[in-house]
């Protein structure tokens, strides 16, 4: 089996599962107990809290762990919005399911939401989005790097953006954190994270929102992670997935994924397939068009032949209408429904690729 879906998961690393049985087994108490057991559980816990900042480079305690990527999505910036008097928020039409999903609840409680297009280069234009700031804007929502076509979104300018008009900046680090530099960091106002798409366990993510911020927890009255969330945290997979992140940001594989990279652009070349190219590219994510086919087939007929490949993020793939990013810079229906992604991990190999196009070539 050849596996090329990692934008969508990323099997779950040695060093992370032996992590988490340990901890499972040595440190099963609740992390919010009082005795002895919880307060060994607690000190774990904040272990792994003071890895993933330090990997992030922010402190520590704005760092709340949470049940998914998607969770930290809205806890983000629903929290944020929230505690603002200002009721306008700018996005873009390329995020991902779970910022839309923050989006649309936000328009129910009366936010307006302002949905940016992408430029045909797949980033977003950060003179349109300072124009679209008024003197009501509360925050921007943006992604770092898209799960879909991979670009490399311009965080650094948007955040200066952000601080010349006073308003707020959540960033979407899943497809980025342990990954890439996050040289912005500090320019922000909060990001999500999650541990499966960098060899951690599922069901585990974290969002860090600035220490001082004014916010407003979605459910008033709960009690875990500082009353920002609810449920038992689940302190082996939190081990688990600190764990992974700094395996994985000790990792150099930018050079490798170009190098995957060349090798499918070079075999693909001449034939019925576009690669996507963004102007600023993350080269592990590879966004196609298929000319004369709809990627749903070439997905499914690669899987019959044992290659794992995506249609896009895999929170759309139940979505006819293909996908969000390249509608976004202005493709249609029919020509989003062509696409399909490959995307690398640490362990995809040149001769995987070259499986890969050989079946391709054979359309």
């Amino acid at each position: 089996m050849v596996y090329l879906d990692y934008a969508a998961t990323s099997p779950m690393s040695e060093a992370a599962l032996e992590t988490y049985e340990k901890i499972a087994k040595k440190y099963y108490g609740n992390a919010a107990s009082l005795h002895e057991e919880g307060w060994m559980a607690k000190q774990v816990l904040d272990n792994a809290r003071a890895m993933i900042a330090y990997i992030a480079g922010v402190e520590a305690r704005g760092i709340y762990f949470t049940g998914s990527g998607t969770e930290a999505n809205l806890i983000g910036i629903m929290s944020l919005a929230l505690a603002s008097k200002k009721r306008h928020i700018i996005t873009s039409m390329a995020e991902h399911t779970s910022v839309h999903a923050a989006m649309n609840a936000l328009e129910r409680m009366g936010y307006r939401v302002t949905r940016l297009p992408l430029q045909q280069n797949g980033l977003i234009d950060c003179a349109l989005v300072e124009r679209t700031i008024d003197d009501d804007t509360c925050l921007l929502a943006l992604q770092h790097i898209n799960p879909e076509i991979g670009s490399i979104q311009p965080i650094a300018q948007l955040a200066e953006i952000a601080r010349r008009h006073d308003v707020l900046l959540h960033v979407d680090c899943v497809q980025s954190f342990a990954k890439v530099p996050l040289d912005f960091i500090r320019h922000i106002d909060s990001f999500s994270c999650s541990a499966h798409k960098i060899g951690g366990p599922k069901s585990c993510g974290a969002v860090y929102i600035k220490p001082g911020s004014r916010i407003v927890p979605l459910f008033p009255g709960l009690t875990h992670e500082k009353g920002l969330r609810g449920g038992t945290v689940d302190v082996a997979a939190n081990g688990a997935f600190a764990v992974a992140a700094e395996a994985c940001s000790n990792q150099i594989n930018h050079r490798h994924f170009t190098t995957l990279r060349n090798v499918l652009k070079k075999r693909l070349a001449g034939n019925k397939y576009t690669l996507l190219e963004a102007s600023v590219q993350y080269p592990g994510i590879c966004g196609l068009l298929v000319h004369g086919y709809e990627g749903q087939y070439v997905m499914l007929r690669l899987s019959e032949r044992g290659v794992m490949v995506s249609t896009g993020s895999a929170c759309d793939s139940s979505h006819e209408t293909g996908t969000k990013a390249i509608m976004a810079m202005g493709a249609s229906v029919d020509e989003a429904r062509q696409f399909f992604r490959i995307s690398f991990g640490a362990r995809t190999t040149i001769k995987e690729i070259e499986i890969l196009c050989e079946i391709l070539n054979d359309f």
